[in-house]
């Protein structure tokens, strides 16, 4: 009896799957055929979760990095009591509906991470992995382990082809992430076919390479193999885990074996033909058995009872250990910006020529000891960056508890450990790397923003400044490509007063992620700089009388404008300069702002930036002009190359005087 309600519970995930992709007559099938029996065995088994509380911080990790499987997800969570209705799996791929065509953090309870881009869930798991080793570290005691669950990856051949992976898992492997454990839905097929035409190595030989331990289930559907490989996984928390597991596309139906049925409807006589030849009572869509709902029903009761068992523990924790459970609070709990810059110093500077990668630097030793959940690091530059802890330790294999993370040269995994760092919750999680190497992590910036998570980005080298490194490592089109990205704060910052703020902004951020663009080169402090940052666009220098002409200007430049004002004021031309550390803050500021900063009666404006002008146009209108950079660097001192591409007084004035005649 036992067997035939697993079958029958297995084949029902299969059933919903193929019924979700069938009514949005769009989809994927291929995967929830193949792949059930190696969730079901997983998610009944092994996954300590309570969908009443979706968020408990010591839930069991699952994440579907093979995101377009999302239909068996959903199935999953609807199975298991999570809030995904038969309506919701009616609506899958509709217009805002729960059930989105890849899965999506944020719109979907039980959902992990925003998995479309293959890659992204494994490297993210990472991230997750090591949240969980250094949260146990920090907080486990004896006899009272708060933390330690294990992360699991539904990981299919296109996320083992994607170098993120290959990245990511490196690393893990180093690090020794025991309870990271990866299970590889291996059904040798992608979008064009047959994975010999591209991808032959042994996978399980460069996991085993990684320092992962390895494992080959022959056939997907012998759950007892797939369990028993789970067990072993689960008993060695010396090394992170890889199972290989044998399966075929689209199992059981008329496509099986065929990339056919990766991304397309099977047809509905096809799923009634899958139905009959799985023995599946039943033939109307989205349909589940009583016998089976009672199944999952109990199995979730037996989830809650584990979720109960913790509670009382953490309870008896709290007690025991109360400077623990008051740091605990803390740690989950927000900061706002006047709780950061109310830190005693927090915005005291010496009036010198400093980078602001160095007052970065500075900015966030100030925070390390108010913020002892903040941790962050480099792609291998942080003597270069400046961002190390004074007096904190690395994490490492050896030491979880080490606050100074350091990712090897790995930017594309760097940004999605450290979206996974931000989703597992707790901590304040810093990335870094020179701004021209944004390039490489793209697309794991764009899943922070479009998580909506407050992950904050530290790109230092910022401009033509960096000099004789030449073109390849000067920034131009960055600046763009960045304020392009929807929910991103872009917040470059001038001196030591606006980088301050800046990170401040990026500290207390709850729901998007912050980028801090820093210059390698000194730059003077300056006047008129505050709080007013905070606004993305304030006045730094105004004359006396109306103004005839506004010069913007972001980071290093607004030294720049402030001179120009100086000099053009010498000619009875009346200049007003605007610090634009973050466009998109000024964008958000009520009219009557931005008429007071930017009056509509003053069309003379020019955008002064080291970077591209096409960011600038909304600001500068169609009655104005740039002295920015549409052309790539050269090699040559910072100095020289300001000088050459016209970032100058002189430039600035002629610009201005022509601008006006």
């Amino acid at each position: 009896m036992k067997n035939n309600i697993t079958n029958n519970a297995i084949n029902t995930m299969r059933a919903l799957s193929v019924d979700a992709v069938q009514k949005a007559n769009s989809g994927h099938p291929g995967m929830p055929l193949g792949a059930a029996p190696i969730a079901y065995t997983l998610w009944e088994k092994h996954l300590n979760f309570n969908p009443q509380a979706p968020k408990w911080i010591n839930r069991d990790r699952f994440v579907l990095s093979a995101g377009h499987a999302s239909a068996l997800l959903y199935s999953l969570l609807h199975l298991y009591s999570f809030d995904v209705t038969i309506d919701d799996l009616k609506d899958f791929r509709q217009f805002e509906s729960n059930t989105p065509g890849h899965p999506e953090y944020g719109y979907t309870d039980g959902v992990e991470a925003t998995t479309g881009p293959l890659g992204a869930g494994l490297s993210a798991a990472v991230g997750m992995a090591m949240a969980q080793e250094h949260m146990a570290a920090k907080y486990n005691q004896e006899g009272y382990p708060i933390i330690d669950n294990f992360t699991y990856v539904l990981a299919g051949d296109g996320d083992m082809m994607e170098g993120v992976t290959s990245e990511a898992s490196s690393l893990a492997g180093t690090l020794k992430l025991g309870r990271l454990i990866v299970l590889y839905d291996s059904n040798a097929i992608t979008i064009e076919g047959s994975t010999d035409i591209a991808f032959t190595e042994n996978t399980r030989k460069r996991y085993e390479a990684y320092g992962f331990e390895t494992f080959l289930v022959e056939d997907g559907n012998d759950i007892e193999a797939v369990n028993a490989a789970i067990e072993k996984a689960k008993s060695n928390l010396d090394q992170p885990s890889f199972i290989e597991i044998k399966t075929k596309i689209g199992y059981a139906s008329n496509k099986e074996g065929s990339e056919k049925s990766h991304g397309a409807p099977l047809g509905e006589q096809a799923i009634l033909d899958l139905k009959a030849k799985l023995n599946y009572p039943h033939t109307e869509p989205f349909t589940v058995g009583q016998e089976v709902k009672a199944h999952f029903e109990e199995t979730v009761q037996a989830k809650k009872a584990v979720y109960n068992t913790w509670t009382t523990m953490f309870n008896e924790y709290k007690e025991k250990y109360p400077q623990l459970a008051s740091q605990w609070e803390k740690d989950f709990s927000e900061i706002t910006v006047e709780d950061i810059v109310e830190i005693d110093g927090y915005l005291d500077f010496e009036n010198k020529p400093m980078s602001t990668r160095v007052l970065s630097g500075m900015m966030i030793n100030r925070l390390k000891d108010h913020l002892p959940n903040l941790i962050g690091g480099s792609a291998d530059l942080a003597s270069s960056t400046m961002t190390l802890m004074d007096d904190e330790s690395s994490f490492s294999a050896d030491n979880y508890v080490g606050r100074n993370l350091h990712f090897g040269v790995r930017e594309h995994a760097m940004a999605s450990i450290g979206n996974g760092l931000t989703l597992y919750g707790g901590l304040k999680p810093y990335v870094a790397t020179f701004f021209v190497f944004a390039d490489f992590l793209k697309p794991m910036l764009r899943l922070s923003a479009l998580m909506a998570i407050p992950l904050t980005y530290v790109f230092t080298h910022d401009s033509i400044g960096v000099g004789e490194d030449g073109p390849t490592h000067e920034p131009i089109e960055q600046l763009t490509m960045l304020r392009s990205t929807p929910n991103v704060t872009v917040f470059r910052p001038a001196d030591a007063t606006e980088t301050a703020y800046g990170w401040a902004l990026a500290a207390s951020s709850t729901n998007k992620p912050t980028a801090l663009i820093l210059t390698r080169q000194n730059l003077p402090q300056l006047e008129n700089t505050s709080a007013d940052a905070l606004k993305g666009g304030y006045v730094v220098y105004d004359s006396e009388k109306a103004c005839d002409l506004i010069l913007m200007a972001s980071g290093s430049e607004v030294t720049l404008a402030i001179d120009s004002a100086k000099a053009l004021e010498k000619d009875g031309i009346n200049t007003r300069v605007v610090s634009v550390p973050s466009i998109e803050l000024f964008k958000e500021q009520s009219l009557e702002y931005k008429e007071s900063v930017l009056p509509n009666n003053v069309r003379k404006r020019i955008a002064i930036e080291a970077g591209s002008s096409l960011s600038w146009g909304g600001l500068v209108g169609l009655d104005g002009d740039y002295v920015c950079l549409d052309h790539f660097g050269g090699s040559a001192p910072g100095d020289v190359l300001f000088k050459e591409f016209g970032f100058t007084v002189e430039n600035v004035v002629d610009k201005a005087k022509n601008l006006l005649k």
